[in-house]
């Protein structure tokens, strides 16, 4: 399977000014970006910037970002899964995963996670994939949001539906260990039966035991 990617970009007015949404991105590119100090969900700034620079060097790995003139503002992750995941067990070369997602706190509420991945989207080659991600609770901010558990797994379910991402049951036991956390996946058109099959059997691999 060849691992194409074609770069799309939209423009997005928001109250706090016009940002551009663009991606996948190369990793020189984001070399050259600098990276809001805001962006700290997963690791400290600079860490999670060389991070990405990485998996933009990856042949699957996708990064699009939200950016206000040379600054990254949000951007949206697509590589293969962990290798500690069942989601990497079938070695399916087209399933990638929807790994991170993070937009600083001026500019939410604009809609640049939603846009982020209707960019993503555009891209006719994510017709050749599924695209999964697992929500857990614990990476939610829902002390900077203020929201519960369930509003923000709402805004999280309409985000990703943004993408055309919609919820799949999965005996997962992480997944399955709090009725907030789920598994969401987008399957592409011109994705074959025996990799949805395949899919459908990574989601339920517990099925057997009972």
């Amino acid at each position: 399977m060849k691992l194409k990617k074609t770069y799309n970009a939209t423009e997005l007015k928001t109250t706090k000014g016009n940002i551009i949404i663009e991606g996948p991105i190369s990793a020189e590119e984001l070399s050259r970006l600098d990276f809001h100090e805001d962006l700290v969900a997963f690791r400290p700034p600079a860490q999670q910037h060389k991070a990405l620079i990485e998996i933009a060097g990856l042949p699957e790995g996708r990064i699009l970002i939200a950016r206000d003139n040379h600054t990254i503002v949000g951007y949206v992750t697509y590589l293969y899964p962990d290798p500690l995941e069942r989601w990497s067990q079938g070695k399916m070369e087209n399933l990638i995963e929807l790994g991170a997602i993070e937009v600083i706190p001026k500019f939410r509420g604009a809609a640049v996670g939603k846009n982020l991945l209707k960019v993503s989207m555009m891209d006719d080659h994510m017709e050749d994939y599924i695209v999964i991600t697992t929500e857990y609770y614990w990476h939610w901010d829902l002390k900077g949001t203020g929201l519960n558990v369930w509003e923000y797994r709402k805004v999280m379910e309409k985000m990703m539906n943004a993408g055309g991402l919609e919820y799949y049951a999965t005996d997962d036991p992480e997944i399955s260990s709090h009725p907030a956390n789920c598994l969401m996946a987008r399957i592409g058109k011109r994705v074959d039966s025996d990799s949805i099959q395949q899919f459908d059997q990574l989601r339920f691999m517990n099925r057997f035991m009972y």
